[in-house]
């Protein structure tokens, strides 16, 4: 899935749960100037990211009504898929954000709430939880939600012709879900209807990852009264799902242009009051031109704003820059098989062309990252040293290494491995003394990507691997996951981004099952360690602290992933937004009703 991150409130991270959903990097090694030459090391026009406000009050007397303008930031057209349990697209959740059908609301710690529109109750000891609508909550449409549209997209996510990415072993945890998926059954037999208000799961296993929306509960509800009557193979190709979705949020969708605009008024049925906006526009805006659109107030937000052009706007009168460390990490991932859609799991090839674990860790140690980081992102990005973001504090650990930039150990474990330059054309040669190239996938988006892409090529020139551009060229953002996704031949490697959603379990994005987990690894003890992760027994923090450590530790070891950066966000807001906040708890996506205007247009 395409996850790329993404995430304008913890509602909508949580919406994206599990790797936001293939919430690919729709930043994508973004940088400020095309120098192909090594970055010069700077520490002179680094970000303190720690003085950047999360959100914007601006005082001043509200105008009534009026439309908020915002900016998606993109190269490449929206798909338009706005139904949380088909779309794969970033861009997608993005706009979706403003019509959300989110169940829960989490805490600053990331965890479940009662102030939702449900309200979790979880029996560990039973393996149950109770899910309960709270007070008398209206679909965009005006129909009441009943405890059916809490259970429909279980069934659409397990039915057997589903054909989505959500469909994993986390999903699988719900008893009876196998069965379902399988045609054995008609329907779940772990979820059961309890009242019209209410539902009950039981799960194979509770874990703490269930507080996180995880262990397989959905945080989603899904209009059956829309939905129903058409066949889950078309529900991606409906009018209900392109259209007209009748959905929850603060606004509802009103008119969309397929992959320029969708425009958003105001929900009366919003079940906490009737929005202070009239309207919301959103319209596509390449990245190149979103800068200069701030600057002259065509524009009230910008969603996924390019570090590379922080300097253009970190002084402009007329905005706000907002800050938060992203739920996110951008990543280099190594091909070693391929997903099997008929099992729903990743077949690991031993045999794979990039199956050495000294050729991986080679290439992560031959990458300058800590050069690109200080001289393209300002301090806006960092080298990752783990699979986990800092913003997950208790399981996040600084003492990790991670992959520092050590060409002479990269050489040392390419010759250890059999990598050897026998015709001395300054290319190593494979085991077999045959000519060696990895294809390397990557994609396009600011006109400076190819730089940074032709700076790291140079990166593994210098320790003799000949690294060659899939398809000669980088990939357009759609177009690359599409190829990713299906396990292309003509990929050995590629750079991407996770948003990790608010869970911070690894299961939905490395598992057998996991259709995310891109370079479909698989052994017995990575399997192993993801179920100790989301255990009955990880219940214990420290047992489950401990057991994440063991897994980044065993990740960095392996070099399936390599991370490459952790984020900075920069969100910018014209000044005459009010109440605006983009803290992961009590964000702007659950609030978005009490947004308003101190002025008719974006000031300039």
């Amino acid at each position: 899935m395409k996850k790329n991150w993404l995430i304008l409130s913890v509602i909508f991270a949580v919406m994206l749960v599990l790797a936001a959903c293939n919430n690919a990097d729709k930043d994508s090694a973004k940088t400020d100037d095309g120098n192909k030459d090594k970055p010069a090391q700077t520490e002179d026009n680094k970000v303190d990211t720690n003085t950047l406000p999360m959100d914007v009050t601006n005082e001043g007397d509200a105008i009534k009504g009026g439309t908020l303008k915002v900016g998606l930031v993109t190269d490449t057209p929206f798909k338009g898929v706005f139904s949380w349990e088909l779309y794969d697209d970033a861009y997608d959740a993005d706009i979706m954000a403003y019509t959300t059908n989110s169940l829960y609301e989490l805490d600053g710690d990331f965890q479940v709430k009662d102030t939702g529109i449900a309200k979790l109750e979880v029996d560990k000891d039973n393996k149950k939880a109770k899910i309960t609508i709270q007070g008398d909550v209206k679909w965009s449409d005006g129909k009441p939600l009943k405890a059916e549209d809490l259970i429909y997209p279980y069934e659409i996510i397990g039915h057997p012709d589903y054909e989505g990415v959500r469909y994993d072993d986390d999903f699988k945890n719900i008893v009876g879900a196998e069965e379902y998926h399988d045609g054995k059954a008609k329907t779940i037999s772990g979820i059961k209807k309890i009242d019209e208000k209410s539902i009950e799961i039981t799960f194979k296993k509770v874990s703490p990852a269930i507080y996180s929306i995880g262990d397989g509960l959905w945080g989603y509800a899904a209009p059956k009264h829309q939905l129903e009557s058409i066949p889950v193979k078309d529900l991606i190709s409906s009018d209900a799902v392109r259209k007209n979705p009748v959905t929850l949020g603060a606004f509802k969708f009103d008119k969309i242009v397929n992959g320029e605009s969708v425009q958003f008024v105001a929900n009366e049925h919003y079940f906490k009051g009737k929005p202070k906006l009239d309207k919301v526009v959103v319209e596509v805006v390449p990245s190149t031109s979103i800068g200069e659109a701030m600057k002259t107030g065509k524009y009230d937000i910008a969603t996924s704003f390019p570090t590379n052009q922080y300097d253009g706007v970190k002084d402009l009168s007329n905005v706000s820059l907002l800050g938060r460390p992203e739920l996110a990490y951008s990543y280099v991932g190594f091909k070693l098989g391929k997903y099997d859609k008929v099992s729903s799991k990743n077949i690991f090839d031993e045999k794979s062309k990039m199956n050495d674990v000294n050729l991986r860790q080679a290439i992560g140690y031959a990458m300058d990252i800590e050069s690109v980081t200080e001289k393209f992102y300002q301090g806006l990005r960092v080298r990752a040293n783990s699979l986990i973001p800092p913003v997950f504090a208790s399981y996040y650990d600084d003492t990790l290494e991670g992959y520092h930039y050590d060409p002479e150990k990269a050489k040392e474990l390419l010759d250890k491995a059999g990598y050897k330059d026998k015709d001395g054309d300054g290319f190593r040669e494979d085991k077999d003394g045959k000519k060696f190239t990895i294809r390397l996938a990557a994609m396009s988006g600011s006109d400076t990507d190819e730089a940074i892409a032709e700076y790291y090529r140079q990166n593994w020139k210098d320790v003799g691997l000949n690294v060659e551009l899939t398809t000669g060229r980088l990939i357009e953002f759609n177009s690359f996951y599409d190829k990713v996704q299906a396990d292309d031949p003509e990929i050995d490697m590629f750079m991407a981004a996770w948003g990790t959603g608010t869970n911070p379990s690894p299961i939905g994005l490395y598992s057998e099952g996991a259709e995310f987990n891109m370079s479909r690894f698989v052994s017995a003890d990575l399997t192993k360690m993801l179920e100790d992760i989301d255990s009955e027994k990880a219940m214990d923090p420290k047992f489950r602290s401990e057991a994440f450590r063991t897994w980044q530790e065993y990740m960095s070891e392996q070099a399936t992933t390599i991370p490459m950066y952790f984020r900075t966000e920069i969100i910018p807001v014209n000044k005459r937004v009010k109440n605006y906040d983009s803290a992961y708890e009590n964000g702007s996506i659950e609030n978005l009703h009490t947004v308003e205007l101190v002025a008719d247009q974006p000031l300039k």
